[in-house]
């Protein structure tokens, strides 16, 4: 056998068929993914996964199936065996691969989609079992996308250093590119055939046989056709008995083929399958090279196996890599889903530094954090809710519930974060509190959230958390009674805790749920005492609960102790789920006693108890002076949420102003242009008006005698005085002190304003009788007094007032021109788009206003073309009559057969 060209050759090699021990090594470096060390001793083992049970670790790790994209990946978190940090470094570690992955989300996904659990196939090829086309072809699959996994990570340019950690992860893998290679060369994968390069034996023996095929089909084609042609068949029949091809006759046209050999007979013996004797050396050849290739092929799949099974090592050792690298996509994909934060390591031993740099007064500063696995569950919950309410709501893949952090707003906070603040030095915390107020759901979720630290998982909290890295989470948590082993539930509590102290170190934390609870409260508390003194000096962390007053005590006697309550609302007998560090908390048991129903004589009767046992009524003082204190708390968040509010509408007032005031030049500038404007309109006004006196005084003049011309320009006078002191009246003079006082401004009406440098503001208030006035300036109001308010009138009026003296000079000016008899010169008749006014399509209303602003905005003495069209007339009278009152019409001749529908005008 010789395999391709550049590949290994082997000429006519035995077939390498493992049938016992490979020849080589099957030791594989393999990557534990056991959420257990196997350095652990038996006790801190089984300890360890009782932790983890009691914690429901196992529930936790489901949560991330979802969000792996491999089966193997989905594997390990469906057995709660994702890889949890035996050091520091290996935690800090897990965080950076997490961080690389959300930045690698950013860009899109990785596809894991071609990636396959191989492990079978390799454990085979080492076994020396022979591997089948289809199994090599998932090989090839999974080595062809672990390396394009790799090529996307490294060909991202500038974003290398950020996914660095997820490269580390794969720098020493040997992704088998030449087996690869080898593979494909080898095998067609779509049609799951060998191909004929795979060696050059296996290609000659397929040619070889599909030259003697050609030969064999044509022969026995030729023999069926002489058969049927003989009526020993009804239609030429060519077909295989017992691997060698063969023709079908009658059996009673047998004679037809003298030499032929039946290989079977029908079922009904009518029909015969013979080999006739030209085809017995084809057939024999045919099967003799049937023979070789399929021995050629195994032989060719022994080679890739033994190959596979040699690099078995390394490919485990990759597909280790590619594992990290989904479960760090699927923590990034989890932190995305739960709206988490990163945390970051606290250390004492460096003076309250953090991991992050920081000076910190809390070795615990975890804000806002929610049990992961409630939270989880309410954000499926709002999923199903988004999906009910959608349109269609069948649809609600994975996406919806990423985006599920915009609606969250609108569901009730649950379940309710809480704040854990640890201050550095604490060695011991001791919850007190009412029963169902959260005491054992608060500790659990500091030891949830202290492994999931360690996974390299993020916390759903708020801000950046702050924790201890701890070597050891032990607890002791629910009843551990057990007829099995004889134990009682006190029995098995102190079973339970007593291990714990064998195994606990100063790096671990404890977590004990009602410490000796279950026996005499007097021997309970001195054990317990006990047992919380050995904790302060041998660990780094204790968190107990208890109903013994007692163990609050230890605060006042050593600073490493430190007390927290469950907060409870007297006035809603309902506990609050919040922790209050620094308080002992009452455990209300009669109050809860009472709000679900108890009889009141014995809630009364028990009270008295308490008053007997608690001397001085010690216990009602204390229960008083933390109501207080919880009020007094109330009091002041509530001022501090008062506050805040008043200081967010001052600054949104403070930036409205900014605005404005930013834009006084801009608000100048416009009401300039806009009195510009309104003079300019005036002083148009009064032009025209003037120009049709002139003009009817012109046309008066050429008809009349020598005697009517002092009567002619009298009149004239006259007309023009009363146009201008319509403009201009009594307000070309200033207004008088009297005058502003008399000045009443309107509702609705633009005034200025004195005291704002004269700024144009509306008045939106009527005049009180305390003679102010409320105006608004932009977004601001203000009540001015009316004194302080102008009308804007005299200003425009003193602007008109101006042009008088213009417009008498172009009054004399059209007088001394009345006895000039040049011909007034137009414009050339050439019709442009600026001087063409088109009118079609308009009413009739809308045709003159649009006309007579034309005629008014063109200059003088141009040719205007007013454009009405044929239609039925009723624009073109329209336009025909307005040109012929317009004082500024010369004269207008009509549609001419070369224009139609077009009337030309000659201004004056």
């Amino acid at each position: 056998m010789e395999l391709s060209n550049h590949f290994i050759s082997i000429k006519k090699s035995p077939i390498l068929f493992f049938t016992t021990k490979p020849p080589f090594s099957t030791k594989a470096l393999t990557k534990p993914f056991d959420s257990h060390s196997p350095k652990l001793t038996s006790p801190a083992h089984s300890l360890q996964l009782e932790t983890l049970k009691t914690l429901e670790w196992s529930s936790l790790c489901n949560q991330l199936t979802p969000f792996t994209s491999t089966s193997m990946g989905q594997s390990i978190t469906r057995n709660a065996k994702i890889p949890i940090g035996k050091s520091k470094e290996e935690s800090q570690k897990l965080l950076d691969q997490t961080a690389a992955a959300l930045a690698v989300m950013e860009s899109g996904p990785l596809d894991f989609s071609g990636i396959e659990d191989i492990t079978r196939i390799l454990d085979s090829a080492v076994s020396g079992t022979l591997l089948t086309v289809g199994e090599l072809c998932a090989v090839r699959r999974t080595l062809r996308a672990a390396r394009t996994v790799v090529e996307r990570l490294k060909d991202s340019g500038d974003c290398s250093e950020r996914y660095a950690p997820l490269l580390e992860i794969l720098q020493n893998c040997n992704f088998q590119i030449e087996l690869e290679k080898k593979v494909g060369f080898c095998i067609d994968c779509n049609l799951s055939k060998i191909l004929d390069r795979a060696s050059e034996d296996l290609e000659i023996i397929r040619s070889e046989r599909k030259r003697n095929m050609e030969n064999l089909d044509r022969l026995l084609k030729g023999i069926s056709a002489r058969i049927f042609q003989a009526g020993g068949i009804d239609k030429p029949l060519v077909t295989k008995r017992r691997s060698r091809l063969c023709v079908g006759v009658r059996a009673s046209h047998r004679y037809l083929i003298p030499d032929g050999v039946v290989l079977n007979v029908s079922s009904s013996g009518v029909t015969y399958f013979m080999e006739p004797g030209e085809a017995v050396e084809l057939n024999n050849l045919e099967v003799m090279l049937s023979d070789s290739e399929k021995a050629e092929e195994i032989a060719i799949l022994s080679l890739l196996t033994s190959e596979i099974a040699e690099s078995a090592r390394d490919i485990k050792y990759m597909l280790d890599g590619i594992i990290e690298v989904d479960l760090s996509f699927a923590r990034a994909a989890y932190a995305y889903w739960m709206n988490g934060v990163r945390p970051i390591w606290t250390s004492e031993g460096c003076g309250g530094i953090s991991s992050g740099g920081g000076d910190y007064l809390f070795s615990i500063d975890i804000e806002g954090i929610r049990h992961p696995l409630l939270h989880g569950t309410s954000r499926k919950h709002l999923s199903n809710i988004l999906g009910s309410n959608s349109l269609n709501s069948m649809e609600v893949d994975e996406d919806s519930m990423l985006d599920t952090g915009k609606h969250s707003k609108n569901v009730s906070e649950f379940p309710v974060p809480i704040n854990i603040k640890v201050e550095y030095g604490t060695r011991v915390v001791v919850i007190s509190g009412p029963n169902t107020g959260g005491k054992t759901a608060s500790m659990k979720t500091l030891g949830v959230a202290s492994l999931m630290s360690k996974a390299g998982l993020y916390l759903p909290a708020k801000n950046t958390p702050k924790l201890p890295w701890f070597d050891f989470v032990l607890a002791d948590i629910g009843d551990h009674q057990s007829l099995e082993q004889n134990l009682s539930t006190f029995s098995g509590h102190i079973t339970r805790i007593c291990k714990i102290l064998e195994v606990a170190s100063n790096e671990s934390l404890v977590l004990i749920d009602e410490i000796c609870s279950g026996t005499d409260p007097s021997e309970g508390v001195a054990l317990s005492t006990s047992i919380l003194h050995y904790l302060r000096d041998h660990v780094n962390l204790a968190v107990v609960t208890t109903h013994y007053a007692d163990l609050s005590l230890l605060k006042d006697k050593d600073s490493r102790f430190e007390n927290a309550a469950m907060e409870f609302s007297l006035e809603t007998l309902q506990p609050t789920y919040q922790i209050l560090w620094g308080c002992t908390g009452d455990s209300n048991a009669l109050s809860i006693a009472k709000s679900i129903g108890f009889d009141s004589d014995i809630i009364e009767r028990a009270r008295k108890w308490v008053e007997k046992l608690v001397p001085e009524k010690q216990q009602e003082r204390s229960g008083m002076l933390y109501q207080s204190l919880l009020e007094e708390r109330n009091r002041l968040e509530a001022q501090a949420r008062k506050a805040a509010s008043v200081h967010t509408e001052i600054m949104e007032l403070y930036h409205e102003i900014q605005a404005e005031a930013e834009d006084l030049d801009g608000h100048v500038k416009a009401l300039m242009a806009k009195e510009t404007q309104l003079v300019q309109l005036e002083l148009k006004a009064a032009n025209s008006q003037i120009e049709t006196v002139v003009q009817n005084f012109e046309n008066q003049l050429r008809k009349a005698s020598p005697d009517q011309f002092n009567s002619l320009i009298k009149k004239s006078e006259s007309a023009i005085a009363s146009i201008v002191q319509a403009h201009c009246s009594s307000d070309s003079l200033p207004a008088s002190e009297t005058d502003t006082r008399s000045y009443t401004p309107q509702l609705g009406e633009q005034v200025l304003v004195k005291r704002l440098g004269n700024k144009l503001a509306t008045v939106v208030e009527a005049p009180r009788d305390d003679e102010t006035v409320l105006v608004q300036y932009g977004k601001i109001r203000v009540r001015m007094k009316k004194s302080d308010i102008g009308s804007i009138k005299s200003d425009k009026k003193s602007k008109a007032t101006i042009l008088v003296p213009s417009l008498k000079r172009q009054v004399k000016q059209s007088f001394s021109e009345l006895n000039k008899d040049e011909e007034v010169s137009h414009g050339p008749r050439v019709q442009t788009s600026k001087n063409t006014v088109d009118l079609r399509g308009m009413r009739v209303e809308e045709a003159a206003r649009h006309l007579n602003m034309a005629i008014s905005a063109i200059e003088p003495l141009s040719v205007i073309f007013v454009v009405h069209g044929m239609g039925t007339g009723a624009v073109k009278e329209c336009a025909l009559e307005v040109l012929g009152k317009h004082p500024r019409v010369a004269k207008y001749e009509p549609e001419s057969p070369m224009n139609f529908g077009c009337t030309v005008a000659f201004i004056k």
